[in-house]
């Protein structure tokens, strides 16, 4: 597959768990719902990280779904030292 094709296929499955993820919010219990806002924080971290999306286009992703559902938490995208090079 094609690396274009691998970027967009994990962006559009980001856009659509964090899409889940804010539907499913509102019936859960608030710590249960912030540690799988922290779960998508990690694997998105993690795909930033294997270079299948930017930074950049990662907190795009977070900014566009935060604007869609305002109760999701902002999260900051960043790198171990050691990946960020």
């Amino acid at each position: 597959m094609p690396p274009e094709s691998r970027s967009e296929r994990t962006a559009n499955l980001l856009i659509a768990r964090l899409d889940a993820l804010a539907r499913a919010a509102g019936r859960l219990p608030t710590a249960e719902a912030e540690r799988l806002v922290e779960l998508a924080a990690v694997a998105t971290m993690r795909a930033v990280a294997l270079q299948l999306l930017d930074a950049e286009q990662a907190q795009t992703i977070w900014r566009d779904a935060r604007v869609r559902n305002p109760s999701l938490q902002p999260v900051r995208i960043e790198l171990p030292e050691r990946l960020a090079a």
